[in-house]
């Protein structure tokens, strides 16, 4: 029997600008089960990176439903949903957002820390050896290459274990070879993790690696495809 992570009924996100009421997604309904692996893609401004944000409940629905791990995100304030996003879910961002006066080290156990984990810093150790940054340990950000920023984004947003990793173009910023490189580490903490992936990507080759693909134009769900070959 499936069981959905994931369970979006009707959600519709509008935005206010400069030139007035933007309605970025219309009436998405769309569930994704424990363990499965979902691609998002479609053209710029098609609404997949505004889709993942209310899936981690970085915006709040204008109307519908969103649950997650059967809790209900469009029930909760701000800060209910930094809890939920800190025990539960794994988010890496295209830009790597990490923080520039901390080490590697620093930036993955901090989240660990917060979450009151006593052995934060021995996870965070062991989550840097699992991407193969463990003698950058001690360095900052700026110390860093590209792929060697995301590396480090990508222990951080596993160190907590979580069910749902949630990963936007990862590889936005990188060549093709480090690309290539966060793709097989982020597909392979999410096996070793057994957690549900979805993933907002343009290149369709990496889409093509997981179980099922969506594809968003204006908005909407244009069509859905289920991989016969995942991974």
């Amino acid at each position: 029997m499936t069981t959905a992570v994931l369970a979006l009924q009707d959600a519709a996100l509008s935005l206010d600008g400069n030139a007035g009421r933007v309605d970025i997604l219309h009436d998405i309904t769309l569930t994704v089960n424990k363990g499965e692996t979902l691609g998002l893609i479609g053209p710029s401004g098609s609404g997949k990176s505004s889709l993942l944000m209310l899936m981690a409940g970085l915006e709040q629905a204008t109307h519908g439903q969103i649950m997650a791990l059967g809790q209900d995100l469009t029930d909760m304030d701000e800060d209910a949903l930094a809890r939920f996003r800190r025990d539960s879910m794994g988010v890496v961002f295209q830009n790597f957002h990490l923080i520039p006066t901390m080490t590697a080290l620093e930036n993955v156990a901090t989240p660990l820390e917060l979450a009151g984990h006593k052995d934060a810093f021995d996870r965070a150790e062991q989550e840097l050896d699992a991407v193969g940054l463990s003698h950058r340990r001690d360095h900052y950000p700026a110390q860093l290459s590209g792929g060697e920023q995301q590396r480090v984004a990508l222990a951080r947003a596993s160190a907590p274990r979580p069910q749902i990793l949630l990963a936007d173009e990862p590889t936005g910023n990188l060549d093709e070879t480090n690309g290539a490189a966060i793709v097989d580490l982020l597909f392979g903490l999410r096996r070793k993790y057994d957690a549900t992936l979805v993933l907002v990507t343009h290149s369709h080759s990496l889409a093509e690696r997981c179980d099922r693909v969506v594809r968003l134009r204006d908005g909407r769900i244009a069509e859905e495809t289920r991989q016969e070959a995942a991974e």
